[in-house]
This record gives structure tokens, sequence and C-alpha cells, in this order.
């Protein structure tokens, strides 16, 4: 392909909507509490979850021109846009952060991206940190050779990526009372929020420390609709002491979720999810007759 267009973006054939599952786990039932699973995992098989709903509208604008983001080396964000470059013809730049991994054997996740084609170019961290700053922007565009790129930040989180996400809240209509998701950069909470239905809505369980992402979502928000849309709200407790780090009791309880309902659950995002909204419930969070509905936004890897 030479270009990119939302027909490139269609001939990959992603199932949307994505299936929405109900769960029988007597755990929610002994509450009053129904829970259904919107399995975005399944939306396509290497462009997983949320990252088609946040992708394809910034590749869409490729029109063939190199795409270049960003994420660490553990990164979903990463091997999504490695693995779309692959599918559709455009070339990619992934900015890495961590300098000292430069002269080390790729990890998996990092071999994946190789692999799809992606140029990976490593940076030192307090360089990674600035990377929204216009001048260090144009000197890592500069360093990798590609000032004319699409740029498409961490974790894919921009106005077109929110505006996408939208489609994630109109697709669940009246089915949830409270839609969670797991929450990195916020993008497709702020746009799930936007698209649901009035009266509905969306928790969001923060899988880093800090307490930054609520003032993260409302510039998205502003940003893409011009203002602050949907109801929405953050719960901070459940990100087991920071991105992809994990407790025994969130193991156990991913491991038990997955033998009760045969469904691999990502440890990362997912598990965290789906934890917390069992707390949530076993504290009396939600009233009886509350439909909960839990985004799966991907599945383990590799």
């Amino acid at each position: 392909m030479t270009g990119t267009d939302t027909r490139d973006l269609a001939a990959l054939g992603p199932r949307l909507p994505s299936p929405l599952q109900e769960v029988a786990d007597e755990r929610f039932e002994r509450r009053g509490v129904r829970l259904l699973l919107k399995r975005d995992d399944l939306v396509h098989p290497e462009l997983v979850g949320n990252k088609w709903r946040k992708l394809a509208p910034n590749l869409a604008m490729a029109e063939g021109r190199t795409v270049v983001t960003f994420g660490g080396a553990y990164s979903n964000h990463l091997r999504a846009t490695a693995a779309a470059g692959r599918l559709l013809g455009l070339p990619t730049v992934g900015v890495v952060r961590g300098q000292e991994l430069a002269g080390r054997p790729l990890n998996a996740s990092l071999a994946r991206c190789a692999a799809d084609g992606m140029r990976l170019h490593f940076v030192d961290r307090s360089t990674y940190r600035r990377k929204t700053e216009p001048e260090t922007l144009a000197a890592l565009l500069g360093a990798v050779d590609v000032e004319d790129a699409v740029v498409v930040p961490e974790g894919g989180s921009n106005a077109e990526a929110v505006r996408g996400c939208r489609a994630l809240g109109e697709e669940l209509g009246e089915h949830a009372d409270v839609v969670a998701l797991a929450c990195g950069t916020g993008g497709t909470l702020a746009g799930l929020a936007a698209g649901l239905a009035q009266g509905r809505r969306s928790l969001g369980i923060p899988v880093l420390k800090g307490g930054f992402l609520a003032d993260d979502i409302r510039r998205l928000q502003t940003r893409a609709f011009g203002g602050l849309r949907g109801a929405w709200s953050l719960d901070d407790r459940f990100h087991c002491g920071g991105y992809a780090r994990t407790t025994p009791a969130l193991d156990s309880f991913a491991e038990d979720f997955e033998h009760r309902h045969g469904l691999p659950v990502e440890r990362v995002y997912v598990a965290k999810v789906l934890h917390a909204l069992l707390i949530l419930t076993e504290e009396g969070a939600f009233p009886r007759g509350t439909t909960l509905t839990a985004v799966v936004t991907g599945r383990p890897f590799p």
C-alpha cells in the first residue's frame, strides 16, 4: 500500500461491535449484581482491544508517512502500532523509554515489534519524560530522520483516539449501568464516557500510581469535544504498586477467574479492573439490580 485511508483499515476486518458476554459468577450474583464482559479483545487478532479504537483514526491520517510513537519496554501500544504498520504497509518507529536497554537482547515484546518492522530508538528516561516538549520532540524526530512523521502519543491517547473510543460507549447502549475499565493514559475512558447513554456512568481503574489521571482525562475530553462529557470517576486503590506490578492476591484472583470462566486474564490491565469490581461489589458500592460491564481491553502476551 502506498497510502492509508479508512478503506484500508476496513479491509483488515475488525469485529465491530465487539461481543458482549454475560458471566455467571456467584460472588456478584449473591450481591444482586450482574456482570458482563465487553470483549474488545476480540476486535482484531493483532490490533487487540482498545488499541484498534485508538489507532485507527490516527493511522487513517498517515497517508503513507512514517508513524512515530512512544512506549516502555513492555508496551502493548508499541506492539499494536508495529502490527498495524506491517498490515497496512506503513513504516513505524518506536521511541522506547530506557537508553540502558539499547545494548541488551530484546525482550519478547520489543522483539515482536522489531519482527513487525518497527525501528526501535532507545532514549534516556529524562529525555523520555520531556518527549512532548516541542524542542525535545523535534530533536527526537531528527534523530530518527523522520521529520515529516505522523506522531502518535504514548498509549495512543489524543483527541482523534478519544473520538474513536466514543463508539465503545455507543455500542453498549442500555446494556450496562456502570462500565469499568483499567486505565493507562485515560484516552479510552475519556471517549467511552462521552459515548454512554444518559444515566449510565463509567469507572476507571488506573494501573499507574500518582493520582494524575483525572486531569489528563479532562484535558483529553476538552481537546476532543470542546468540554467535559459523560459521567465518569476513578478509583486509585487497585494499581498494586504501579504499572505491570502485581500482588499475590491479584495473581490468585486472576488464576481463579480463569479457572471459573475459561477466559485467559491479561494481568497488566484486565486483572486489575475485574479484581476491583469484585472488591467494590463486596463493599456494597453497587445497589442490588446493577448491571456492571467490564471492558476486556487485551489478552495475555505472548
